[in-house]
């Protein structure tokens, strides 16, 4: 480029010399040359940095909903369950719930309703109720739904023969502390320890409890250690003595260590599948790992105390943490943290180990260590072994709806 700008200069000059020089009369000056035009550049161009404009913050997402109110023509298969099946589970309920306010009005009216009219106690439902669809933190309206049963063992008050594991009543040095009468906001929560001097610890785990037994809290012996430890599992169960005598061991306290699950424990070291995973695979491996049997118990430091109970009706199932007898096929353990204990609820999952539809109104009217989260139910099915086989294998997948007073009519 600089080339061409030298090129015209010269030009320039010389015509000015021959101007000066001639006699014939002066020409007008000359046009001036166009100015030579450079291309524009090439690569990057320099901008002077402006200020970057300001960050604004990242608006969290709206909160999900807990509960969203729908109608009972949404419920998969309200109109095929037999409510008259569900009405005696929610009386027992109503025993549960007496003297709160909310509850009055809807509980005098279910007991004016012709159980055995299923017209009358379908409207008494649907009149009194709102169906609320349930839905955890992350948006999610299906969850795990498993099953549990009240065991049946075998037993001696003394130690002896097979009798040689024990089942362990509440011991003295357990201390119980409700966190509630301290913090409002932890209404609900304890903490359990012991006393070491003047400090209070946690207490024993299971590992700790099996090198160390609590001699002296031995509140009956049993045959078999494996259906010992499925009986904390379930909470509650009967045992049957020598003679024909059967009594209720219910859930008495906890030693305050978290619940852990050995078949998430066997499936993370490679030793079952996912699928493998039921209350029959553990038993199956344990029978072929007899020499690590305390070695998987001790994944769960969770350790059950129990009471005895007088069985006066075998057809009432245990107590569950409502303090009503629970109904076998209508009664689940939730998480109380997110359904209130004792309303009714309406379940959509699949039979144990099935694809088979199995829908239908139930009653919240138990917990559990291992019942956590909103959309989780464990699904009560009875005694006996049917209701043991079935449990052992229900891991499916449901959708759960919460039925809360209306307004009084």
């Amino acid at each position: 480029m600089l080339s061409t700008r030298r090129s015209v200069t010269a030009s320039l000059v010389l015509v000015s010399l021959l101007a000066a020089c001639s006699t014939t009369p002066p020409q007008p000056p000359a046009k001036p040359a166009e100015p030579v035009r450079m291309p524009p550049p090439v690569g990057p161009v320099y901008v002077p940095e402006q200020p970057a404009p300001p960050v604004q913050p990242a608006q969290p997402p709206a909160p999900v909903p807990l509960m969203t109110p729908t109608t009972f023509a949404a419920l998969p298969g309200w109109e095929q369950d037999d409510l008259r099946q569900a009405m005696p589970a929610f009386l027992q309920s109503c025993r549960g719930l007496n003297g709160k306010a909310d509850w009055k009005a809807v509980c005098a009216a279910a007991r004016a309703v012709d159980a055995g009219d299923a017209g009358a106690v379908r409207r008494f439902f649907e009149t009194w109720f709102v169906p609320n669809l349930v839905r955890a933190a992350d948006g999610a309206d299906s969850g795990l739904i498993t099953g549990y049963y009240e065991a049946m063992l075998y037993g001696s008050r003394k130690r002896g023969g097979a009798y040689q594991t024990p089942l362990y009543r509440v011991p003295d040095d357990l201390l119980t502390v409700d966190l509630g009468s301290v913090y409002p906001q932890l209404k609900g929560m304890r903490l359990r320890g012991r006393l070491s001097g003047k400090t209070v610890v946690p207490y024993s785990s299971r590992a700790e409890i099996a090198r160390a037994p609590l001699s002296g809290k031995e509140l009956l012996w049993v045959n078999d250690p494996v259906e010992a430890f499925f009986l904390e599992v379930q909470g509650s169960g009967r045992v049957q003595f020598e003679n024909g005598e059967t009594v209720r061991v219910a859930y008495a306290d906890q030693n305050g260590h978290p619940y852990k699950t050995i078949g998430r424990w066997l499936v993370e070291q490679g030793e079952l599948t996912a699928e493998q995973a039921t209350a029959q695979g553990i038993r199956a491996w344990i029978a072929a790992n007899p020499g690590r049997r305390q070695e998987l118990f001790n994944v769960n430091p969770s350790y059950i105390f129990f009471r005895e109970e007088k069985l006066p009706d075998p057809s009432l199932g245990p107590k569950g943490a409502l303090g009503v007898p629970l109904t076998p096929g209508r009664s689940v353990a939730i998480d109380p943290s997110f359904i209130p204990l004792g309303a009714p609820l309406f379940l959509a999952t699949t039979e144990a180990a099935s694809e088979v539809p199995m829908q239908r109104l139930m009653m919240a009217q138990d917990t559990g260590g291992a019942i956590r989260g909103a959309v989780r139910a464990d699904f009560f099915y009875g005694f006996g072994p049917d209701a043991m086989d079935r449990a052992g294998k229900m891991k499916q997948r449901g959708q759960v709806w919460v039925l809360l007073p209306r307004p009084a009519p």
